[in-house]
């Protein structure tokens, strides 16, 4: 048997994520301890590792609990509908990818045009599924393959020098740690 802590630890999760998956009906406990502690066994490992390897997938809570909980297997149906969603949405970021290059090698691109402002560019990216790290990664490979296009971006998007200067400076000690 595991407790939560243990089952927690060898999964590389955290606690409360399991209590949410407790609260929700996607793993709950096989018993309880005298003292109301939850425990799991080797049964319930099996499935955390099941919805953990869903999750690397990309599929969602409901649809991982479909699969699992289903008699007949909607495995395939939801890894199809989540490969599409991908599909999707790289198709979307290509879009995105191309217009700004196309921004970015335009000559005549007078540069005190805002076309968009940072905050909107960085809702753009979160909505796209960028989180923090994605978004951080992405200057320091802009900044490895276009320091000078880098910059210009970044003046395009009315970023503050001084800031734009932190975050090439970072983006550069990224790459070269990286």
């Amino acid at each position: 048997m595991y407790t939560i802590g243990r089952l927690a630890r060898k999964f590389s999760l955290s606690r409360s994520t399991l209590l949410y998956y407790d609260s929700i009906g996607l793993l709950q406990p096989s018993s309880r301890s005298e003292t109301d502690y939850r425990q799991y066994s080797e049964r319930d490992a099996k499935r955390l590792e099941q919805i953990c390897r869903y999750r690397q997938a990309g599929l969602r809570l409901k649809d991982i609990a479909r699969v699992l909980d289903s008699p007949e297997n909607n495995l395939t149906y939801a890894l199809e509908k989540r490969l599409e969603e991908l599909n999707e949405e790289i198709s979307r970021l290509k879009d995105q990818q191309r217009f700004i290059l196309g921004i970015l090698r335009s000559e005549e691109y007078p540069g005190d045009i805002e076309v968009m402002d940072r905050e909107s560019w960085v809702s753009l990216l979160r909505s796209s599924g960028f989180t923090e790290k994605d978004m951080l990664r992405w200057h320091a490979e802009f900044e490895r393959i276009s320091p000078e296009k880098h910059q210009t971006f970044l003046q395009f998007l009315g970023f503050p020098e001084d800031q734009i200067q932190l975050i090439r400076t970072w983006a550069k000690r990224t790459r070269s740690h990286g």
